[in-house]
């Protein structure tokens, strides 16, 4: 299902000076990436005098590489990966986030009550996520290498095993288990404490050099797109499904009002501050839980992972929807 920059039928539309734009989410189409969708279907992008093409992302495909050989001009990101790759020396940086806290969560069985509790159950985790939260949830809970397992995004091994765990998106896992009729918690990370942002937009810094008015545009057309689709989502989600025909509009309907109900845009903000915002004192612990854990050099100039330059002025708020 997964489709590179350039190959999603549909996903192109032309308007204002045509400045270009390629952009790839982190993974296939879905509700999560509903503001993005929206933007260009509704024309936002286009107003905004941007040329958008919409790639999706996929497990075999590494948007970060994409971006720095220079075949993406901007990405679905993570602040974990941003922090590592200028640890790496890559000259990327995040110019906001379009949610205030990641999503990223752990689906237990009925029983288990808290998170405290995955001692010696078996948490099912992608090989990534050892470098992401994982050293949080060690660090948080006193989990042990021995309590992980692999994870390869097939849920048949939680759902037959009453002690297993799994990483999950609240949108996906949690959905396909009240599909097959299996009671579950669901823990998102963010409520435990987990400090970074969700669905960032990455850029190179040699982009926003020769193209800032472009990442100012995105940026504000994107944001009014999330604004859009979580009020009136059908342009968003035609889109959607017209990339990933395997989401069907159930899939869609329950992620959407998941993202509703925690205010996914704007939960946490600082009165007055706009969507989108980032703040350094958010950055620094991420940072800072990275370097406790070993998994970043306390040397590491965190300040180059993000610029509030796009996103301090922005004035949207989730008044402006109604």
């Amino acid at each position: 299902m997964a489709a590179g920059i350039g190959t999603l039928g549909g996903c192109r539309h032309r308007g204002g000076d045509g400045a270009r734009i390629r952009f790839l989410t982190n993974w296939f189409a879905q509700a999560e990436h509903g503001g993005f969708y929206q933007a260009l279907a509704g024309g936002l992008y286009a107003r905004a005098g941007l040329e958008v093409e919409i790639g999706m992302g996929g497990p075999q495909i590494n948007g970060l590489q994409l971006l720095t050989a220079g075949r993406a001009d901007m990405i679905i990101g993570y602040d974990i990966q941003v922090l590592k790759a200028i640890e790496q020396g890559l000259p990327v940086t995040t110019v906001a986030a379009s949610f205030q806290r990641d999503l990223q969560g752990i689906m237990c069985h009925k029983d288990v009550t808290s998170l405290a509790q995955l001692r010696g159950h078996k948490l099912l985790i992608a090989s990534t996520s050892r470098t992401t939260f994982w050293p949080w949830l060690v660090q948080r809970y006193g989990l042990h290498d021995e309590d992980a397992a692999p994870y390869t995004f097939n849920l048949q091994p939680f759902l037959v095993d009453p002690r297993a765990a799994v990483q999950a998106y609240p949108s996906s896992e949690p959905y396909e288990a009240a599909r097959a009729g299996v009671p579950i918690q669901f823990f998102r990370l963010a409520d435990q404490g987990y400090p970074p942002y969700g669905t960032t937009i990455i850029t190179t810094r040699d982009f926003i050099r020769r193209r800032p008015q472009a990442v100012q545009a995105f940026v504000r057309a994107s944001m009014l797109g999330w604004l859009e689709y979580l009020a009136r989502p059908a342009l968003g989600n035609l889109r959607i499904r017209a990339a990933n025909p395997a989401m069907t509009q159930a899939h869609i309907d329950y992620a959407v009002a998941y993202l509703r109900r925690i205010r996914v845009l704007d939960a946490g903000l600082s009165a007055g501050a706009s969507i989108g915002a980032m703040t350094a004192e958010r950055w620094r612990s991420t940072r800072d839980f990275m370097v406790a854990g070993g998994t970043l050099s306390p040397h590491t100039d965190w300040t180059q992972a993000f610029t509030t330059r796009f996103v301090d002025n922005l004035a949207i708020r989730m008044d402006d929807a109604a």
